[in-house]
């Protein structure tokens, strides 16, 4: 092997930012190599080539509702998990007319905030602008203070958003709570679950879901929408002819059937994965605190994902020290996921009340190790002090 290629097979190695994307896994690359042969056509045509493209997209649909535990016709594909969640919860909204208003968590990804915003924005009447819910310290938000601002509102909210888990900082949120809280009020919740999809079971008491296949090793441009049986939803967006009328666009058949087989392997490896990365997360989130000075490991000790462990550093620029670990063979995220390349803050940590500038966040892949994770701790520091002193701080 060359030094390039070496130098590139290790960098590969540490990859820690599967929180943005996780790697093809075997099992999505082996069926996509193989559907491509099969599932060009168009499955709504009757000939042959139309029938098996069908057969191929209706298995990838069983796959994923028996991972979910769903129904099969609750389970559409979509171009990617941003038109999964805009489709999940402006479908709420269209789904009850008479109810125009939005709450949402003041962490939810930026897809959420924008569909909010762009219901208001296209509304030919006077609507009151989105409600965003408080999150304490840790992130996560509260029942009760869901159910509060649904009673307050100054018009009928017709959907909740409360992701299943934070995309920034991994903490859990009690979506069966809110959803039960919300019971008597008559108000369905979307939950945005491309974080945790494939990492955690789906919580309870949510109406739609929203998952993105690339977050737990599918393909990128695959997004799955899961609408429960009997919820009033309806199409935000111009229909179209297609197998599925909560979608739009010719389905990507062999992609959504590589999406069904990785979501299928990483299920049935859940249990062990899960205990691993949260031993070596536990490890990175103490080898930090312990091993660099001024520093605020955050999000929920307990209540996380299993991979995911975000922290900030003081007197350390973010892209700096992005960079800096990039060129030790570590690749890492920092700022908000959804709006890094704006260079803007990050909303989620700011509405925690934690440090938004100096963070890092550290997503594992499957096959990061024990030596992967000493080694970056052994590395953090000396990159943290060398930026630091290059500042004079």
């Amino acid at each position: 092997m060359t030094n390039a290629a070496s130098t590139a097979a290790g960098t590969l190695s540490r990859y820690l930012d599967t929180a943005s994307s996780e790697p093809l896994h075997p099992a999505a690359r082996d069926t996509l190599l193989a559907a491509l042969e099969h599932g060009y056509a168009d499955p709504r045509r009757l000939h042959g080539q139309g029938r098996n493209a069908r057969l191929l997209l209706d298995n990838a649909r069983e796959v994923v509702a028996a991972c979910l535990e769903v129904r099969r016709d609750e389970v559409t594909f979509t171009s990617s998990g941003t038109d999964a969640v805009h489709r999940g919860l402006l479908g709420l909204l269209a789904g009850r007319p008479k109810r125009s208003g939005i709450a949402y968590s003041a962490v939810e990804h930026s897809a959420v905030q924008h569909a909010a915003r762009w219901s208001v924005e296209r509304s030919g009447e006077s609507v009151a602008a989105p409600i965003e819910i408080g999150v304490d310290a840790s992130g996560a938000v509260a029942a009760a203070a869901v159910a509060a601002a649904v009673r307050t509102s100054p018009v009928p909210v017709g959907a909740v958003a409360l992701q299943s888990a934070n995309h920034e900082v991994g903490t859990v949120q009690d979506v069966a709570g809110a959803a039960a809280a919300l019971a008597e009020l008559d108000v369905p919740v979307f939950t945005d679950a491309c974080a945790s999809m494939g990492r955690l079971p789906l919580p309870d008491g949510w109406s739609v879901a929203a998952g993105s296949a690339h977050k737990w090793g599918g393909p990128a441009g695959v997004g799955v929408l899961v609408v429960r049986k009997g919820v009033r939803w309806a199409s935000p967006f111009p229909g179209d002819d297609r197998v599925d009328e909560r979608a739009a666009g010719f389905e990507n058949v062999p992609a959504a059937l590589a999406a069904a087989a990785a979501l299928q392997a990483m299920v049935a490896e859940q249990r062990e994965l899960s205990a691993r990365q949260h031993g070596l997360v536990e490890r990175i989130r103490a080898g930090v605190a312990a091993g660099v000075p001024d520093v605020e490991v955050v999000g929920d000790p307990e209540r996380r994902l299993p991979h995911l462990v975000t922290f900030s550093c003081l007197y350390v620029d973010g892209e700096a020290l992005v960079s800096e670990l990039d060129r030790e063979g570590f690749g890492v995220a920092s700022g908000s996921a959804c709006t890094a390349s704006t260079l803007e803050p990050s909303h989620v940590l700011a509405a925690m009340g934690a440090l938004t500038q100096g963070n890092v966040r550290v997503s594992l892949t499957r096959e990061t190790t024990e030596a992967d994770v000493r080694a970056f701790l052994e590395t953090l520091p000396r990159v943290v002090a060398r930026i630091r002193a290059r500042l004079g701080a």
